[in-house]
């Protein structure tokens, strides 16, 4: 398994950027200024986002693996590098997801917790209703973890 940092062309990436947000509109907002990462085991397997929010904290922005490779540790992997890749750089790293119980679960073992939450955030910022399987994003709740 390798994780490369992508600085050139990164809308290359886009079909994997668009498994965790649908928007292009939103991802063109964070990708130019956010660092890209690429996790590959032989071939591309997941991609992550992260951004700068002021001295102190960075937000992941976007992590997605193919469906195909979910559920393999991948997304743990690449959560695991980025946290020590910024542990010396930021305190803090914040992420914002949708309420969706498994997802949450899944960053909390991840050793995110709660932080706060932004009240009707997908349905403000997005032109069409977003679902997560058969539940409707509606408020984006953030998570953080001190690096």
């Amino acid at each position: 398994m390798k994780i490369v940092q992508i600085t050139e062309n990164k809308k290359q990436f886009l079909d994997l950027l668009l498994l965790a947000d649908e928007s292009e509109i939103m991802i063109d907002k964070y990708l130019p200024s956010g660092d890209l990462f690429a996790l590959y085991d032989d071939d591309l397997k997941s991609v992550c986002v992260v951004a700068p929010i002021n001295d102190e904290t960075c937000e992941l922005k976007n992590i997605a693996t193919y469906e195909k490779y979910q559920g393999k540790g991948y997304g743990r992997a690449l959560i695991k590098f980025i946290s020590d890749f910024y542990k010396n750089s930021y305190k803090t790293m914040l992420l914002g997801t949708g309420d969706v119980p498994w997802i949450l679960s899944f960053y909390e073992s991840c050793g995110f917790e709660l932080s706060h939450r932004i009240k009707n955030f997908f349905t403000d910022n997005y032109d069409h209703p977003m679902f997560d399987g058969d539940i409707q994003l509606i408020d984006m709740v953030y998570l953080k973890i001190d690096l």
